[in-house]
């Protein structure tokens, strides 16, 4: 008696998908804002910061004085991604470079990030 292996004769393995939820096509990671704007996952990642940077009043938009330097700021984008490595969301943040600035001429105080102890 022969068997189907010893004529190099085997079943293909088929592999199976056993996720419930179908995956969402992800969004590639913008290179500019104004790429950013055009998809709607990110742009409304964007809305979201921007909301929470009025909101939590971290900043307030002024007019801009004669003698103070501008701040340039930066869009960062991300994937955020869940503690098993699959996608959560879109996150967009605005960051600003502060280094140009002076102290009493350009801004009245500084920012430091805390630690919550929620973090912790």
């Amino acid at each position: 008696m022969t068997t189907r292996a010893q004529h190099d004769i085997f079943k293909p393995q088929q592999l199976f998908n056993l996720h419930t939820s179908s995956s969402p096509i992800i969004s590639p990671l913008p290179t500019t804002p104004i790429n950013a704007l055009q998809d709607h996952n990110w742009k409304m990642a964007m809305k979201d910061e921007y909301d929470a940077l009025i909101q939590n009043k971290t900043c307030d938009l002024v007019p801009r004085p004669a003698n103070a330097n501008v701040i340039h700021s930066l869009w960062i984008f991300r994937h955020k991604k869940k503690s098993d490595g699959f996608f959560e969301r879109y996150k967009a943040r605005l960051v600003g470079n502060g280094s140009n600035q002076q102290t009493g001429v350009d801004c009245g105080e500084t920012f430091s990030l805390v630690v919550k102890p929620t973090t912790i």
